[in-house]
């Protein structure tokens, strides 16, 4: 009898090694595919100028009338400066917010998903007066739309 209960816990204990064994290597398997999604991303957002974030992005923006931005043009204080971005493309995957003059020009993502209003409405830092850029990515494509800003205190310790 004791031979059998021996037996039988040796069988879990190796299931249980073998469970863990396909856990492990299924949870390092995924990170390995996240770090790879989240490498450029990451490169973007600690890009020093617009056209480094455009390159980490892989992106070559067309300028579109089908993106509405929506920014003051002359505001007070740059640690709030209000935005309204709104897209009529179908299916947009990303919004991205860059201001061009700041020390990390990307401001902010957003992931849109299917079925979702493509409308953005947030406060951000300008650190000085510069263009604020709004950027769609539909599929393979990205889309871009512009406006100036003029900032009497910078948001981003000027």
């Amino acid at each position: 009898m004791t031979g059998h209960v021996m037996t039988q816990q040796g069988t879990q204990r190796r299931h249980a090694l073998r469970l863990l064994g396909l856990a492990l290597f299924g949870t390092s398997f995924c990170a390995a595919a996240w770090a790879e999604v989240t490498t450029g991303m990451d490169r973007a957002f600690a890009a020093a100028s617009l056209r480094k974030v455009l390159d980490a992005l892989n992106a070559t923006p067309l300028p579109s009338s089908e993106l509405s931005l929506v920014v003051p043009e002359r505001v007070e204080n740059g640690a709030v400066v209000p935005v309204e971005i709104t897209s009529r493309y179908a299916g947009p995957q990303d919004i991205f917010i860059i201001s061009e003059a700041n020390p990390f020009p990307l401001v902010a993502r957003f992931s849109i998903p299917e079925g979702t209003e493509p409308f953005i409405s947030t406060r951000i830092k300008v650190a000085k007066s510069c263009d604020i850029y709004a950027v769609v990515k539909t599929g393979d494509a990205f889309y871009s739309v512009s406006r100036p800003t003029q900032v009497s205190i910078g948001g981003c310790g000027g």
